[in-house]
């Protein structure tokens, strides 16, 4: 059996009313060199059907009946059984454009420099598509290059699961998908980028990423508030740019900004200075550290700055003002979602 030049790892559980959507999407793609490893995480719906009736008219679609195992377990067996060099996610209730695997199996060939490349993604059906969900996206598919990437990392997760097409051996490399209960798509980022992995996205829409109300990311408590603010700190205390020797200054002075930024100073970065723009918040001490208006950082030497402002209205606003004032993103500040 010759090996493919792509697997596709597509846990599957209870799809069965989007699950042929996908398959159908599946068999569009341009690029046919391919396999489909499709998990069965323990469904007790049509969904071992659908699959087996689709195995049976395309040899590429590989049935796997793991049991009840949980999502992380079924990547990770995904991994283990992956034939080919380059790893394709989906998910069962999502579609793929036709050109998805060739755009971005071309990108990777061409750019041996990246372990990861993903594609915007346009969210439906329309009507379930909150603002929230909206305003994520928006941030979200302007974050395209490696150097994107890496200054944004901290704000959420810079890609759709279900969008990313990576080594294999690159991820292999750093153990697979996480059993911490954390979200496990984003760790994986997090610790790619720790690893000094570059990762980009394509400038394209090619994946429909549905919304639903019953989304894990909505009932799961992996990715629970409280899980990624523990996450992204973990990360960020080992991140080499606060270990500079610059002072460190946290813009956001809010009582929910303050708990949120505990969870970092408590690992040993404590603030010389916040931000703030209320007025009756500046000339405070909160923490031992004053509280100063934007302006206080026009200033020699530069500090390094964490913008913990979640609202990516305000986060724009805030670019624009360090802009004016020489920083650059990543190099002199991090925003943390």
């Amino acid at each position: 059996m010759t090996v493919p030049r792509i697997s596709i790892i597509l846990p599957i559980r209870n799809a069965a009313t989007t699950l042929p959507a996908c398959l159908r999407s599946l068999a569009r793609q341009r690029f046919t060199d391919y396999e489909v490893l499709a998990i069965d995480d323990g469904s007790d719906d049509e969904s071992p059907a659908i699959v087996a009736a689709a195995a049976a008219g395309d040899a590429r679609i590989v049935p796997i009946k793991a049991g009840r195992i949980g999502l992380t377990a079924a990547l990770n067996l995904g991994l283990a059984l992956a034939r080919a060099p380059i790893i394709a996610r989906m998910d069962a209730d999502d579609v793929m454009h036709p050109d998805r695997l060739a755009l971005q199996y071309q990108a990777l060939m061409a750019q041996p420099q990246l372990a990861l490349i993903a594609s915007r993604v346009v969210a439906f059906p329309a009507r379930e598509v909150r603002a929230g969900l909206r305003e994520y996206l928006r941030w979200q598919n302007r974050v395209l290059t490696p150097e994107q990437v890496a200054a944004e990392i901290y704000v959420e997760s810079p890609f759709a699961h279900p969008s990313v097409m990576f080594r294999c051996e690159a991820v292999q490399r750093l153990g697979g998908y996480t059993n911490e209960p954390w979200p496990e798509d984003y760790e994986l980022w997090l610790r790619m980028h720790a690893a000094g992995l570059q990762m980009a996205k394509l400038p394209r829409n090619l994946l429909a990423w549905r919304e639903r109300p019953d989304r894990a990311t909505r009932t799961d408590p992996r990715y629970a508030r409280a899980a990624f603010d523990e996450l992204r700190a973990c990360f960020l205390a080992n991140d080499p740019r606060l270990h500079s020797g610059r002072a460190l200054v946290y813009w956001g002075a809010g009582r929910v900004t303050r708990r949120r930024a505990r969870r970092l100073i408590e690992r040993g970065f404590p603030p010389a200075a916040w931000i703030d723009i209320d007025p009756a918040k500046i000339g405070q001490t909160i923490w031992g550290a004053p509280v100063h208006a934007p302006k206080w950082l026009d200033r020699q030497p530069r500090p390094f700055v964490l913008v913990y402002v979640t609202n990516h209205g305000a986060r724009d606003l805030i670019d624009g003002w360090l802009a004016e004032m020489g920083y650059q993103p990543g190099r002199d500040y991090l925003s943390v979602g």
